[in-house]
């Protein structure tokens, strides 16, 4: 600064007097530039290193605590299924696996293998699905002739009712009464919807056993779940029958019911067990290998479609599914999962969407769905408009 200010001081002087300084000038002005540019070495011996202190009045202030970040988990296919079965039977650890050839495992085995216990447990399919089906698909039913169908279930009348006085089917401010006004509502995807879930909903509450009570209810809820997830893959993605994958993800969660009850009976009622009560083990082992088989036998039983039942029995493999609903399907049942290990506080946002599977939705279609699967269980097509 002492240099610069001594050249300028020159220069006007000069500049003043007519002082011929402007080489002499320039040499210093050169000189003091470069030394500003040089790089800095060496320090001077002598030189007082620079040292930071706090000001006295914060020096003794604790040392704030170091923050952990929180854990993000990544879940896979069979370790989601393994926290939703420790869910279901209401245990923080199942232990290791049980294998197909474990003593117990192999009597319950051998005891619903049977073709005439087979026969047994399976449920009739139910006798309005295959009418009502037809019913809905047929343009030339009338609204008058359907209503005459549901109303022969009374069970049915009330979800139907209740399903066109949602806050997202509802439409004016009068509540709606009357059969046919519910199904003019309600079209022909709702219907769909409705018809699955009535008919079949009744089979997943009944469980006279008395143990393992919130099995039922959560597998009813991974079902429910399942479809939401199911149908915009299957319409979005897949380009498949929407309806379809919906009742296939229904099947499935009936499948591990029956196979539930049937392994409780089997156990109950055999004097060779030491233990009536089964095991959580026990059960998970079974759902583990027969839940996918049961499902594929009632579909078959049910004379479901070739589509159906292929996709069916493809969920009996560790490999991916190879038809539009298989993958549908698979992605459903995974991505209700979660939706049910969130809903329990079992898993958090962050571990739900980085462990759900590619699913080629959109964002926009991605966000929709998650709303659907996190929030709402009455439709399980569209986000429920806010009520009116």
């Amino acid at each position: 600064m002492v240099i610069y200010f001594s050249v300028l001081l020159l220069t006007t002087l000069g500049a003043g007097f007519g002082f011929a300084l402007r080489p002499v000038l320039r040499r210093a002005l050169t000189t003091a530039t470069a030394a500003a540019q040089a790089p800095v070495t060496e320090v001077a011996a002598d030189a007082v290193p620079l040292t930071l202190e706090l000001p006295a009045e914060l020096q003794h202030l604790p040392e704030p605590p170091l923050l952990e970040a929180a854990p993000v988990e990544i879940l896979d296919p069979p370790e989601i299924t393994r926290r939703l079965r420790q869910l279901e039977l209401g245990l923080e650890d199942l232990g290791p696996p049980l294998s197909d050839d474990h003593p117990v495992v192999a009597s319950v085995l051998a005891a619903i293998g049977d073709p005439m216990t087979q026969k047994r447990l399976t449920p009739r399919r139910p006798n309005l699905l295959p009418q009502l089906m037809r019913a809905i698909n047929d343009e030339d039913v009338s609204r008058r002739e359907l209503s005459a169908i549901i109303a022969r279930d009374p069970s049915m009348v009330g979800s139907l009712l209740k399903m066109a006085n949602s806050a997202y089917y509802r439409v004016a401010a009068g509540k709606v009464e009357s059969i046919e006004r519910a199904v003019v509502i309600l079209g022909s995807d709702g219907l769909r919807s409705l018809v699955a879930s009535s008919i079949l909903q009744p089979i997943f509450q009944i469980n006279s056993a008395k143990v393992f009570s919130r099995f039922p209810e959560l597998v009813w809820e991974h079902a429910q779940r399942s479809a939401h997830a199911a149908i915009p893959h299957a319409a979005l993605v897949e380009r498949t029958d929407a309806f379809g994958a919906e009742l296939l993800c229904l099947i499935s969660g009936l499948a591990e019911i029956i196979l539930f009850r049937a392994t409780i009976e089997h156990c109950q009622n055999n004097p060779d067990q030491k233990k009536r009560r089964p095991t959580p083990q026990l059960i998970a082992a079974l759902l583990a290998s027969q839940a996918p088989v049961f499902a594929w036998r009632l579909g078959v039983e049910w004379e479901l479609s070739e589509l159906m039942v292929a996709a069916l029995e493809e969920q009996t493999l560790t490999s991916d599914p190879t038809t539009p609903l298989g993958r549908s399907l698979r992605f459903g049942r995974i991505a209700g999962a979660l939706a049910v290990l969130h809903t329990n506080s079992v898993v958090d946002d962050a571990t739900v969407r980085l462990s759900l599977p590619e699913a080629g939705l959109s964002p926009a279609h991605l966000k929709c769905m998650w709303s659907r699967l996190l929030n709402d269980l009455e439709d399980p097509r569209l986000v429920r408009r806010k009520a009116a």
